[in-house]
């Protein structure tokens, strides 16, 4: 509802919709909430938690500036930032195969702006796919260029645990040849990973038909087997990328998820020289680049021996949480897909069999709020880049909930969604 002020009604701005994590938030936050509230359970938030934890080194904490922080930095990143990334995406995917140099990396202020600078780039005309479900953001994206582009929706099943399954997307590939497709791995919300020989067969169907991807791995640390341990490995297409500057795809990640430093605003991208240097050109007008100050952080994080010890840290603690997240609500009757999520710190779980309006993702996001538990209902998740919604959603079922809190606020918010579902019986 546009809201009127003195004489002027501001017609003349296009009505914009919160994120569907942001919106849960500022529902929340009606009722008194605010990041780090300690009455509140948000389990419905985005971000990992950003303390210490067992196993990985101190965080960073200190930031010394220096004279030239004051001015204006390289609108791709400083060199010894895309050095440094470079380095580690080597040293983490890339051993024994050729190797990305700081011409292959650009730097943003965090991941949303990094894709933003991606999709500011494509010129009218193009076949851009997405998936669904798949990140909200990406709606966002979308949005502006659905009449200059043809924008494919390529929907995920439940059937098959709502990921794409190799044979589809080949088949895909091949009869609708999209210019681009770019889709979060592992995928936010639902947790499902595209990996090892997939993945190879993903790329290949790409480059056959000459299609951008775009992999968003933002989540790339938060890899499980599927006894529920903590993977060896990251998810990552790198590793199968055979030709660096003429295979179309493109990376995205940062210091966000995996490296538990979100409020540094801190991403990247990497990919063929050509590509990465058109999103750098972008950049000048989009966003004018990134603050120096925090590149030299991110060098300092990724160092050989700090980052790899962080993140397995990371993937370790967060596998001991999927099972409490996992085994909890299993016993309060919401259940994940057959094929468990192997990816993420995510569980996309159904609560059709919940009692009454239980059952309906939006009512039970608001019962739950009055017990000050956040949730994020699973309609956010499904990509309309035209902005029209279907009278019956599909994922009106099924809810996000994240085990990005540390163990406590998990166990609290299990116990409180059970107050919520036994008040309805």
């Amino acid at each position: 509802m546009m809201e009127e002020y003195g004489s002027t009604d501001f017609s003349m701005v296009r009505y914009v919709p919160y994120m569907g994590v942001i919106w849960t938030v500022n529902e929340a936050s009606k009722l008194g909430f605010y990041n780090g509230h300690p009455d509140w359970c948000n389990v419905g938030q985005g971000q990992p938690e950003v303390g210490t934890i067992e196993g990985a080194p101190d965080r960073i904490e200190n930031l010394k500036l220096e004279p030239s922080d004051a001015a204006y930095g390289p609108v791709g990143g400083t060199l010894e930032v895309r050095e440094a990334i470079a380095d580690w995406v080597n040293r983490t995917y890339r051993k024994g195969m050729s190797q990305y140099t700081a011409e292959n990396v650009s730097f943003a202020c965090g991941g949303r702006l990094a894709l933003t600078r991606l999709y500011s780039i494509f010129k009218d005309g193009t076949r851009i796919a997405y998936k669904n479900p798949d990140y909200t953001a990406y709606e966002d994206y979308l949005y502006p260029l659905r009449h200059n582009c043809e924008l494919i929706e390529l929907r995920a099943e439940e059937r098959d645990g709502f990921t794409i399954p190799v044979d589809r997307f080949e088949d895909f590939m091949h009869d609708v040849r999209p210019n681009a497709f770019v889709f979060s791995n592992p995928c936010n919300p639902t947790g499902q990973v595209i990996k090892d020989e997939a993945m190879d067969r993903y790329i290949d169907a790409a480059r056959k038909e000459n299609c951008l991807l775009g992999a968003d791995e933002f989540y790339a640390t938060f890899s499980y087997n599927e006894d529920g341990t903590p993977a060896e490995n990251a998810v990552s297409a790198l590793p199968y990328v055979k030709d660096i500057n003429r295979d179309p795809v493109i990376v995205f990640d940062g210091m966000t998820k995996g490296f538990r430093y979100p409020g540094w605003r801190a991403g990247w991208a990497i990919g063929p020289k050509y590509l990465i240097e058109m999103i750098n050109c972008a950049a000048s007008a989009v966003d004018g680049g990134p603050s120096t100050m925090v590149q030299r952080a991110v060098i300092e994080e990724l160092a050989p021996g700090h980052a790899e010890a962080e993140l397995l840290a990371t993937r370790k603690e967060f596998a001991v949480k999927r099972k409490m997240m996992m085994d909890g609500l299993a016993q309060l009757g919401i259940h994940t897909p057959a094929n468990q999520p192997l990816g993420t710190f995510y569980l996309w779980a159904s609560i059709e069999n919940l009692p009454g309006k239980l059952s309906d993702a939006d009512n039970f996001f608001y019962a739950c709020l009055q017990k000050k538990v956040i949730t994020v209902p699973g309609h956010f998740f499904d990509v309309r880049p035209f902005r029209v919604r279907p009278t019956k959603e599909p994922y009106r079922h099924w809810v996000r909930f994240s085990y990005g809190p540390n163990r406590q606020t998990i166990k609290t918010a299990l116990e409180r969604i059970e107050q919520v579902i036994k008040e309805y019986k």
